[in-house]
């Protein structure tokens, strides 16, 4: 029960919720890994929308002719320029700026110095072309429109920091109208990008890496993004964290540009941990509940069985005591105690009331019958018969009658070898000499009616066969086939090896058979009737099936008055 209990109970449990808990935590872990790229991947989108409302809404600015007209007008006097900027670029600017939530200044910077520094239009100075930004814009090559980070315009807080991104375009859209240098800078809202990479599906930091391995904006409050921009390689991460990267492929300002999410492990696998402790509970209770109902069980099977195995060793040493009433229950083991202690009482009543006087009786009529036994043996003595055999014989040399002495010699070993079944398998050799002095005695009788051909394979000679299995054959040939026959009848037999087969065969010119006793032959090669004490032909098929089942063949081809073949083949090594 023990072993029992192992194999089928605590074994596959303990394996099934391993099993299990091994599946969900690849499951969960797997899942969440997408979620997470996933949630890189909407970022990258997400930023890349932003940065395509601003180039859209700076393609309406580039190619905008009254726009141009405007910045390349020179101006007599500040009323005019204020009356073509407030009659058109303040309409403009009103549009787009509200309509586009992530656009956060935008701002035209022109080397016209008949324009005044107003609102959305700044001077193109000396210090201007110092900035990184116009230095990146004629360093493009990205047909004059770059993406960089920059301080925010107009701020008192972002001196020196580079808090903002801004997309910048120089306005060359009609090249042969342009007197003078025109730069587009479309500034993008802080706070909308920081909510674009504060994804509450990611529980870690978010870094957006330009094409030098520079960070330009993260989430790690341990990177001061807004002063400097330290090298990716150079930042140092937990020995546990996870890295998710996604690139910008097929975006011109952006070509190079990566997003890199690292969240540690733990918080990958915290789900994880959760269905850990769940399963650990279930796996408890999945254990320790069926190991006591089945220990109780077991307890109980057991001191029943050794109860029941003490009164059966008692009743081996024939103490016929029973298992008391009340000692059982109702279930197989209380219906096994109730049969054991019947058994006890019936063996009981059998040894003192029958046994003994059974054995008596058996052993009275063992002895009577071993007394008649011994009396039938002294009366029919083979001996006795051999010795008077002999005795003819020795009186017909003296005679000099020697062909009735060598017949009487055939029959007296004839009948010794009938008589004697201590061996009873033969060579092939050893039942020819058998057949040999049975034809001999037939043609003893039948004088000049009877003459016989024998055929025998030197190599079957040494061949093991059951005793006296091809005489009956040749005994049919000569006393049914050719006894009624006047004259000229004869018998040939032949003996041969066919690979692992001995195959007999007789055949005699006699009076041959009717086919309702060739029939009756071959039935005897299905029937199971038991042969008893019936003997020829039939008894020989009998033998043949307890020696080689179905593994031997009975050929019989006979017709009155056109004589008889058989053959039987027999396995070699069949015996």
């Amino acid at each position: 029960m023990l072993i029992l209990y192992v194999l089928c109970v605590f074994v596959p449990i303990v394996f099934t919720n391993v099993l299990f808990f091994s599946v969900t935590t690849n499951n969960v872990r797997n899942q969440r890994m997408k979620d997470i790229s996933r949630a890189i991947e909407q970022i990258k989108n997400e930023f890349k929308i932003k940065i395509d409302d601003a180039v859209y809404v700076s393609s309406f600015f580039f190619t905008d002719y009254n726009l141009n007209q405007i910045l390349e007008t020179d101006y007599d006097n500040p009323a005019d320029y204020v009356d073509a900027y407030d009659s058109y670029f303040r309409r403009i600017l009103n549009t787009y700026t509200p309509v586009y939530t992530s656009v956060q200044n935008i701002k035209i910077y022109v080397d016209n110095p008949t324009m005044l520094h107003s609102g959305g239009i700044g001077n193109l100075t000396p210090e201007v072309k110092q900035t990184e930004w116009y230095r990146a814009l004629n360093q493009s090559k990205q047909t004059h429109i770059v993406f960089i980070r920059t301080s925010m315009e107009d701020s008192s807080t972002s001196q020196g920091m580079l808090d903002s991104f801004s997309v910048v375009r120089r306005m060359n859209y009609y090249n042969s109208q342009n007197r003078y240098e025109k730069v587009l800078k479309i500034e993008m809202k802080t706070s909308s990008i920081r909510q674009i990479f504060q994804n509450l599906n990611l529980q870690g930091n978010i870094y957006l890496i330009n094409n030098q391995g520079k960070v330009q904006y993260t989430t790690d409050p341990s990177v001061d993004w807004k002063v400097d921009s330290p090298d990716f390689q150079s930042l140092s991460f937990p020995s546990d964290s996870i890295q998710f990267e996604t690139k910008y492929e097929n975006v011109s300002l952006l070509e190079g540009w990566r997003i890199v999410g690292t969240i540690s492990e733990e918080e990958v696998l915290k789900e994880v941990y959760k269905s850990r402790d769940f399963i650990v509970v279930l796996a408890c209770i999945n254990i320790i509940l069926p190991t006591l109902i089945i220990l109780g069980i077991t307890r109980s099977l057991n001191i029943r069985l050794v109860r029941i195995l003490r009164h059966m060793k008692k009743v081996k040493n024939q103490n016929f005591d029973t298992i008391k009433e009340g000692e059982s229950d109702e279930d197989e083991i209380g219906q096994l105690t109730g049969e054991f202690n019947r058994m006890t009482l019936q063996v009981k009543s059998l040894i003192d009331d029958v046994y003994l006087a059974d054995i008596q009786k058996k052993t009275l009529e063992l002895e009577r019958r071993q007394a008649q036994l011994n009396a039938l043996q002294s009366q029919i003595n083979p001996h006795f018969l051999f010795n008077a055999l002999e005795t003819i014989r020795m009186r017909s040399v003296i005679k000099n009658e020697s062909e009735t002495a060598k017949i009487i010699h055939n029959m007296a070993k004839i009948f010794r070898t009938s008589l004697t079944w201590s061996k009873d398998r033969v060579t092939v050799n050893e039942e020819m000499e058998f057949i040999v002095c049975f034809l001999e005695i037939q043609k003893y009788r039948f004088e000049d009616r009877l003459d016989y051909h024998l055929d025998i394979d030197p190599d079957v000679r040494t061949c093991i066969i059951p005793k006296m299995m091809f005489l009956p054959f040749v005994e049919n040939a000569s006393i049914h086939g050719i006894e009624l026959l006047k004259s000229g009848g004869r018998i040939d037999v032949r003996i041969e090896r066919e690979a692992d087969d001995l195959i007999f065969s007789i055949r005699d010119n006699g009076i041959g058979m009717e086919e309702e006793k060739v029939k009756k032959f071959y039935d005897y090669l299905v029937s199971d009737e038991e042969i008893g004490e019936r003997i020829g032909v039939q008894n020989v098929i009998y033998r043949l099936k307890l020696i080689y089942g179905d593994r031997f063949q009975l050929l019989i081809d006979s017709a009155p008055m056109k004589g008889t073949f058989i053959r039987l083949r027999i396995p070699v090594d069949g015996l």
